[in-house]
């Protein structure tokens, strides 16, 4: 089975650590570098984790803040992927085995 991994988006930590903290501090700098972002659009990149980013806005990112891919995007386990242990005749273990079974219903033709 693939290993799920997932990912933490650290930019706000980043843009802390070089003393900027209101949303818009990122505005300028990235017109500077060709970027043209609204005030909303940098807010949503800036607090919420982006699902899909245009590598010339990271590639900007990582140089407004002199930072690397690996400060900017850290990845982690997805959660909930924990494996389930298998027995040694190959059956999974877990709550499966603890179900109860479905009572059958047999009708009386009569």
């Amino acid at each position: 089975m693939a290993r799920k991994l997932d990912y933490r988006w650290n930019l706000r930590q980043m843009m802390a650590s070089h003393d900027m903290f209101a949303t818009t501090d990122l505005i300028e700098p990235l017109a500077q570098r060709g970027i043209r972002l609204s005030s909303s659009q940098v807010y949503r990149l800036v607090v919420e984790r982006p699902e899909r980013l245009s590598l010339k806005v990271l590639m900007a990112l990582l140089d407004i803040l002199d930072c690397t891919m690996d400060d900017l995007i850290e990845p982690i386990a997805a959660a909930g992927t924990t494996r389930r242990k298998r027995a040694a005749g190959g059956e999974e273990t877990g709550i499966g085995d603890l179900r109860p079974k479905r009572a059958r219903v047999s009708r009386a033709d009569g």
